[in-house]
């Protein structure tokens, strides 16, 4: 198979002149363009283009298809999101198979930059109705896969693994994992007939945040997903904090089951994460790795992992 080329200022240039045969295209000129990368993620090989637009080059096939998906699922989901969706003012491909998309920046800074108001936590919440209102079947038509739940139980358990890992290291108490019994994990189980449209990749880096706290976007759909609700709500755990992101999700309309069964996803996936850290096999930056591991493990209000029951499922939050 060859070897992608890897995307350089010089590569980010002429296919930015390129696109500007005419002059300008969508407010961008040519004429002193000034491009530069954007540190945050590794999904996509990401530039800054000016002051008011983003290049995202697709570092492979695989990322260049679900580009291709995003530039259509975000035509959907568009008018369904009291947040702005990034629009794109020029999309095709960089080298043979591989697709870029110019699109306009989204004002404001991450998640990681600014904390989230109250009123942005209402924002966060008209995002999961939102999603929750999107046709997933015309998704689905779109090529947005249709995933799985989770096991809360089998995921619990390679956290209690990890959670010995990170004794050693003097970074987390594994008698904490003890709050989620084997038997709350399997109560806490995704009920059939809850999939809807899910981001999957809630990161502070793709919320667009506003100085005032509000939020103003959602950046980055091509791990969009038809699944489990709450995959979001443990997304936004970890970039916004546990107890913010419960009161996001329960305005929402969501009922103490896929609250609690996203808290408990992102505090297991945090312990798992950062043990692969301390390992060697993730490259993630542990200042960050360890924020967002303080986020998960917030306390939420009237949390009773424990004495969960499916009678005073709707009652708990």
């Amino acid at each position: 198979m060859t070897q992608a080329p890897t995307p350089t200022a010089d590569t980010v240039r002429r296919l930015v002149s390129s696109l500007l045969k005419d002059g300008t295209k969508g407010g961008v000129t040519a004429s002193g363009l000034e491009v530069r990368p954007v540190t945050e993620g590794r999904e996509h090989s990401t530039w800054w283009v000016g002051a008011r637009h983003v290049l995202r080059l697709a570092p492979d096939r695989e990322a260049a298809l679900r580009q291709r998906r995003e530039l259509r699922l975000r035509d959907l989901v568009r008018p369904h999101l009291p947040v702005a969706v990034p629009t794109s003012v020029a999309h095709g491909e960089w080298a043979p198979g591989l697709t870029y998309t110019l699109d306009i920046k989204v004002p404001g800074g991450t998640a990681e930059e600014h904390d989230v108001s109250a009123v942005g936590e209402a924002d966060l919440a008209g995002l999961l109705t939102g999603l929750r209102e999107v046709p997933a079947r015309q998704a689905e038509t779109l090529g947005v896969p249709r995933t799985a739940p989770r096991s809360l139980e089998a995921l619990r358990r390679a956290a209690g693994r990890a959670a010995e890992r990170l004794v050693k290291a003097d970074e987390f108490d594994p008698a904490r994992l003890h709050q989620l019994t084997p038997q709350a994990a399997v109560q806490l189980a995704a009920q059939p007939g809850t999939a809807v449209l899910v981001h999957h990749a809630l990161k502070g880096e793709h919320l667009v945040v506003s100085a005032d706290g509000r939020v103003r976007g959602i950046l980055d759909w091509t791990d969009a997903a038809v699944g489990d609700p709450a995959e979001d709500i443990a997304g936004l755990a970890v970039a916004v904090g546990s107890p913010a992101a419960v009161r996001a999700a329960t305005l929402a309309g969501y009922a103490a089951r896929p609250c609690l069964r996203g808290l408990w996803l992102a505090r297991c996936d945090t312990v798992v994460r950062f043990a692969e850290r301390i390992q060697g096999h993730d490259a993630g930056p542990l200042p960050l790795l360890r924020l967002q591991l303080r986020r998960a493990w917030e306390a939420i209000l009237l949390e009773r992992v424990t004495e969960f029951r499916d009678e005073d499922a709707d009652e708990e939050f």
